[in-house]
């Protein structure tokens, strides 16, 4: 009986440690082909769909909850304040929409943020540097720099292929 208990015990670890948990990542929904762009389009990336097919996945645009229309004019961060194309200072609602995303991921241990590139919102690398002509500046969006500082891992979409190289050597 005791050998027979020990088979038993035996097969059950052998099942938990087969078993692999699932990752838990959040991901920008304009990379998972949600149409909610400030121009109404989507940045669809099919690598990061299928890598994320078998993990346990929170799609999330900060914009959308905080109920921004869509489409809905450019902005770019500005000396740390997020201004749209015509001028208007639109930096409340924005970081009201990054307030509401944090509240929104307050208990779901994300393991991993994919964040779509040179958003004031998602950046997670570079933004657009402030005067609305598309040059670049190395930066963080709102949303990205504050999951960094909450402590988070933050991948740019644009390095997504090269972080799924690096991350399955471990």
């Amino acid at each position: 009986r005791a050998a027979r208990n020990s088979e038993v015990s035996y097969q059950f670890k052998q099942q938990v440690w087969s078993e692999k948990r699932k990752m838990k990542i959040l991901v920008s929904a304009c990379v998972m082909g949600q149409n909610c762009k400030y121009n109404g389009k989507n940045n669809k990336n099919v690598i990061v769909q299928n890598y994320l097919k078998d993990k346990d996945i929170i799609v999330m645009c900060p914009e959308m909850l905080a109920k921004m229309p869509i489409p809905r004019p450019c902005a770019e961060l500005v000396s740390g304040s997020v201004w749209d194309e015509n001028g208007n200072c639109v930096d409340a609602v924005y970081r009201k929409a990054v307030k509401t995303a944090l509240h929104e991921l307050e208990d779901a241990k994300i393991e991993l943020a994919v964040l779509q590139s040179r958003s004031p919102t998602c950046g997670a690398k570079e933004i657009y540097d402030g005067t609305f002509t598309g040059r670049l500046i190395p930066g963080y969006g709102l949303f990205a720099k504050a999951l960094i500082e909450k402590g988070y891992k933050v991948v740019d979409v644009e390095d997504f292929a090269a972080w799924v190289i690096e991350n399955s050597k471990k």
